[in-house]
């Protein structure tokens, strides 16, 4: 691996024909956990009150056409740490693990002097000392992690050790985010950190203040609404403190949720489907991003991105290139943030194959590894520490691709659904510009451009499985 960052003392950038001499930026990425499309004031929900992610909505960059690489969490948070569709490599629902083969975002980064840190939740692996899929473990200096969702007075690892917190799960994250990027600010020291909330998950535990704003309504709503004016309080507290610390302007703030909304509780903004699904109400989440140094104006990105984008797009303003790097889904989004493009170079592919989750429990495995190691014990279970992450498994099929499967290629998106032991495949085509509830199919309508659709779906599916095989490594 090598880094082309030495290069890069001052990045210059091209904004609408002007050049601006700018250091690397300290790079912030936020994530919800569960947060729909609809679920956000901003979005026009008849509800909720999210005053600080409105602010940015206005102030900064407003995604309104950006997807989850997958319809749930822990193969999502793994397509931000790579750059790729998360089966690539054989993180296929909740639960299951990084690779270490992979390279990561915070490896990376560490290439271009870049100190890292992980706060909140992880579920991409272990956040025992000894698993090879820890935040530790997948490059990031300093963790105050969960293995899964955390509520109420978590109880999270500090590098391994566990360790009891009070409060509100999005205070708590922020917290611990704040303490690690004052010491770099101190230091003058470039910082990269993950700020990973653990709400809006179910079940939701809101502190009563968090309810108030929603009384009269049903109370698992005044739960959920209020686990969200808690992450956004917390956002906000953040977003805060790097303009006292004097960081704000050269610092890229990126925010987004996981998957698209729960169903009954969470709001789609009115497309089909909802969490674990691949039609729009699973992957279209809300996003939002600042790097007011560079993006110095509001605008609204319509333009179809995805969390694969994070990766490349980071590594690209960081001057970063990897020796080895296996292929990426995601696009450097900089030419569409900077105005120069207004189109995707490329489609995007999602494929959910129906693999089970595999249960993580964070609250009980926390408390557990509390209970020991205060005994002096250091628990090496197995089934808690995946050291089996790394292994490829037997080689799947090239031209069998079961589950459901999509292309966008705006504004056309095609599924593909196949039958796990039939094989048979069912094809449906949408336009999302005039149809985004995915509710007319088209394929009769547009011969000439189904069979161009169906290849490059298919071509790009059969790449997927070669690199779960192991042919990237």
């Amino acid at each position: 691996m090598k880094s082309l960052s030495r290069f890069f003392a001052a990045a210059l950038i091209l904004l609408c024909g002007s050049v601006f001499a700018v250091e690397p930026p300290n790079i912030v990425l936020v994530m919800a956990d569960d947060q729909g499309w609809g679920d956000m004031a901003y979005n026009g929900h008849p509800h909720l009150k999210t005053p600080n992610f409105d602010a940015l909505a206005r102030e900064g960059v407003r995604f309104d056409q950006f997807h989850a690489a997958a319809p749930v969490c822990s193969p999502t948070r793994g397509s931000v740490m790579t750059g790729r569709t998360p089966n690539r490599f054989g993180c296929f629902s909740w639960g299951h693990s990084l690779r270490p083969q992979e390279i990561t975002i915070a490896e990376a980064l560490k290439t271009a002097g870049y100190t890292s840190g992980h706060f909140g939740k992880w579920h991409l692996g272990s956040v025992q000392k000894a698993s090879p899929v820890s935040p530790g473990a997948s490059g990031f200096d300093e963790w105050v992690s969960a293995p899964n969702f955390f509520d109420l007075d978590p109880v999270l690892s500090v590098q391994g050790s566990a360790k009891q917190f009070k409060g509100d799960s999005s205070d708590v994250t922020v917290d611990e985010a704040l303490k690690f990027i004052r010491r770099c600010a101190e230091k003058k020291q470039r910082f990269f950190a993950v700020v990973w909330f653990g709400s809006p998950h179910s079940p939701h535990y809101a502190l009563a203040a968090d309810q108030e704003a929603y009384a009269g309504l049903p109370k698992q709503q005044q739960n959920f609404y209020g686990e969200i004016t808690a992450m956004d309080r917390a956002f906000g507290q953040l977003r805060q403190e790097l303009r006292e610390l004097d960081l704000r302007d050269n610092t890229l703030l990126w925010y987004c949720s996981d998957n698209g909304a729960l169903p009954k509780v969470g709001s789609t903004g009115g497309r089909r489907g909802h969490k674990g699904q691949i039609y729009e109400g699973g992957l279209l989440v809300p996003a939002l991003l600042e790097w007011p140094a560079v993006l110095r104006e509001p605008k609204v990105i319509t333009t179809p991105c995805v969390t694969s984008d994070i990766y490349p797009t980071v590594l690209g303003i960081a001057g970063v290139t990897m020796e080895k790097q296996p292929p990426l889904d995601g696009i450097d989004l900089m030419p569409l943030l900077s105005g120069q493009e207004t189109k995707r170079g490329r489609p995007v592919g999602f494929w959910e194959t129906g693999r089970k989750g595999i249960s993580t429990p964070s609250a009980e495995w926390m408390a557990e590894l509390l209970a020991a190691q205060n005994r002096g014990e250091e628990p090496n279970d197995t089934v808690r520490i995946r050291p089996d992450a790394g292994s490829i498994g037997e080689p799947v099929s090239l031209v069998e691709f079961p589950g459901h499967a999509a292309w966008l290629d705006w504004p056309w998106k095609l599924h593909r659904i196949e039958h796990p032991n039939t094989h048979d495949v069912t094809w449906e085509l949408f336009n999302l510009a005039s149809d985004p509830d995915e509710s007319r199919v088209l394929l009769s309508e547009q011969p000439e451009r189904v069979p161009e659709m169906q290849k490059a779906l298919e071509d790009w599916l059969g790449s997927v499985a070669r690199s779960l095989n192991g042919e990237d490594y």
